[in-house]
């Protein structure tokens, strides 16, 4: 239980707690705003005060690091295991937690004493020694992921409005996420919480296949990620590829002389080429010589005088005779060309029959070279395919591993629904073999909510492919005032159950939000159930109020004014809160 809670702040209201049900009640002014009465006074503070003082973050915009606060210390004289503990904490601390009084050897962190003057522990180890005396968090494994936490788990007995902690009865913030909330539910039902961490570990699978599909479809990794059967085809034409050319490597064979080969093949072409042009001259030669040789012959002279018999003129014989000598000067002039033309002929003809034989020669020496360069190679191709193979290797091996990826992340999915199946088995399994836990769970929630309300509600715990589904219903449950009161059942369910197996911290603080918007008659039955609750399990109860919201009849016997602290806050003056400053 909580003893009391100061401050070295000189203004500020010291409480001091008894056991059982306690009331911390705000009076309001008449001529108060809603914002005075229910922001001001400060009891929202003392909630956040206790969260302080137990490991809670004091960020920067934390009220302890307020400049009015920061260099102010805050304590708590409370019951922590077997041990009565003075804790003392500073906004400006940096982190550190004051044990003033009641440290025990038999802690898992013992405080530092470096100052001399009073021992310390960091704010982690603070809540490592808080979470294993109150609820034995000291047996998990520090290896496991998304195990439950003290800070997670106590906060389900302190809910603070600042995280929205009343808006449903298994949340303890609006910011907490399924796999915390799933493991100090679990945890605090006394479940199995190791399926919700690894429930956890399979979303965390599932979401990074998502977006490495959805990076692959925004082609961010270009083509990096393909479907197996795609990858597949390519890899075997990649494979083919790179063993025609590491086969072609193994047979070849290297000729030093290539280069002077591959020349000589050169000049050799160019040569024959060449002699096949002034072949083609002197065909052409040895054809025009031919056909003139046929077409060149002596006119006769008989056909001279027909001619001008034709014409009507008689020749003398005198130029008869001067036609014989014309006729034997041009038998001659034939003669003389005759052999001329026979002699070019004889030159083309051997000059084609020499290039021919030269030619023959040429092509057989460029055929021989030819089949020599093909059987063989020049080093530097050699080189070539050698870097050829080691590239195709190179680009085959990336394939194979880009398949063998594609296909694990195919079957990705199929593992994890088949993971899933397996932790709803175990979830089942866990329901099963925890019956007696779940029952009591089921029927304590059930005996509450029923002093509440004529039709009880109900507390549905059941297995899903998500984990753990906590339902709760009440009549009604869509109002604010309804939510807000299975919130109530909730805690008060929580709490009966740890007290009953030795865990917790031994208090339950209801700050008064809880009460907005609730049918009087409803918080009238709450409180009294709160402080049976408290009485019956040896725990304590604590609630805030405003004295406006205190309800005009009590069940029989149950006297409110019993409770309350001698403290009574108030909006009327600026020292009237729980600081008695106003910031």
């Amino acid at each position: 239980m909580i003893h009391r809670i100061f401050s070295d702040l000189a203004t500020f209201k010291h409480l001091e707690f008894h056991p059982g049900f306690n009331v911390l009640m705000a009076r309001r002014h008449e001529k108060s705003t809603d914002l005075q009465t229910r922001n001001r006074a400060g009891k929202s503070s003392f909630v956040q005060i206790v969260h302080f003082l137990l490991g809670g973050s004091a960020g920067t915009d934390s009220i302890f690091r307020k400049p009015e606060l920061a260099s102010h210390s805050f304590g708590m004289d409370f019951d922590l295991g077997s041990s009565r503990v003075i804790a003392e904490r500073r906004g400006a601390s940096q982190g550190r937690t004051a044990i003033v009084q009641g440290a025990s050897s038999d802690w898992p962190v013992q405080p530092s004493n470096a100052r001399g003057v009073r021992s310390s522990l960091s704010t982690a180890d603070w809540r490592c020694v808080l979470g294993n005396i109150w609820f034995g968090l000291g047996n998990v494994d520090d290896s496991v992921l998304y195990q439950p936490s003290f800070r997670a788990l106590f906060s389900y007995f302190a809910r603070r409005e600042a995280d929205e902690g009343m808006r449903r009865p298994e949340m303890q913030s609006r910011m907490q996420q399924p796999w915390d909330q799933q493991t100090a539910v679990s945890y605090l039902l006394g479940l199995d919480w190791a399926v919700a961490s690894d429930w956890q570990i399979v979303r965390d699978r599932e979401r990074t296949l998502t977006e490495l599909r959805r990076a692959a479809k925004e082609g961010a990794f270009g083509e990096m990620i393909s479907t197996s059967a795609q990858l597949r085809t390519q890899l075997v034409v990649a494979e083919q590829s790179a063993r025609r050319v590491r086969e072609a490597l193994e047979e070849f064979e290297i000729l030093p002389e290539y280069r002077e080969l591959e020349q000589e093949a050169s000049r050799l072409t160019r040569e024959l080429g060449m002699l096949a042009d002034e072949n083609t001259i002197d065909e052409e030669v040895v054809s025009t010589i031919r056909a003139a040789m046929r077409n060149e012959a002596t006119p006769e002279p008989k056909d001279v005088e027909r001619m001008y018999r034709e014409a009507g003129i008689h020749l003398p014989e005198g130029v008869r005779r001067r036609f014989s000598d014309v006729e034997r000067f041009h038998a001659s002039v034939i003669s003389n060309r005759r052999s001329y033309l026979d002699a070019e002929l004889s030159a083309s003809e051997v000059r084609l029959t020499r290039r021919r034989e030269k030619m023959a020669v040429a092509d057989n020496r460029r055929a021989e070279i030819m089949r020599l360069l093909q059987s063989r190679g020049a080093l530097d191709q050699f080189q070539q395919l050698q870097h050829e193979v080691g590239r195709l290797d190179a680009a085959t091996e990336a394939l194979r591993q880009r398949f063998q990826a594609a296909q694990q992340l195919e079957g990705v999915k199929s593992e994890l629904e088949l993971e899933r199946g397996r932790l709803l088995q175990r979830l089942r399994r866990d329901l099963t073999e925890q019956s007696q836990r779940v029952e009591e769970a089921i029927a304590t929630f059930e005996e509450i909510s029923k002093a509440l309300y004529e039709d009880a509600g109900s507390l549905t715990l059941a297995p899903t492919d998500n984990g753990l589904k906590v339902d709760i219903e009440i009549q009604g449950d869509r109002s604010r005032g309804i939510r807000n009161m299975q919130v109530f059942c909730f805690d008060m369910m929580i709490l009966r159950l740890n007290a009953g197996r030795g865990n917790g911290p031994g208090f339950l603080i209801h700050d008064s939000h809880l009460f907005a918007d609730v049918d009087e008659r409803q918080v009238a039955k709450a409180l009294q159930i709160g402080a049976q609750t408290a009485e019956s399990s040896g725990w304590q109860y604590i609630v805030t109020m405003n004295d406006d919201t205190i309800p005009v009849s009590l069940p029989h016997g149950f006297k409110l004014e019993d409770f309350i602290l001698d403290v009574r806050l108030t909006d009327e003056r600026e020292d009237g809160g729980l600081f008695g400053i106003r910031f």
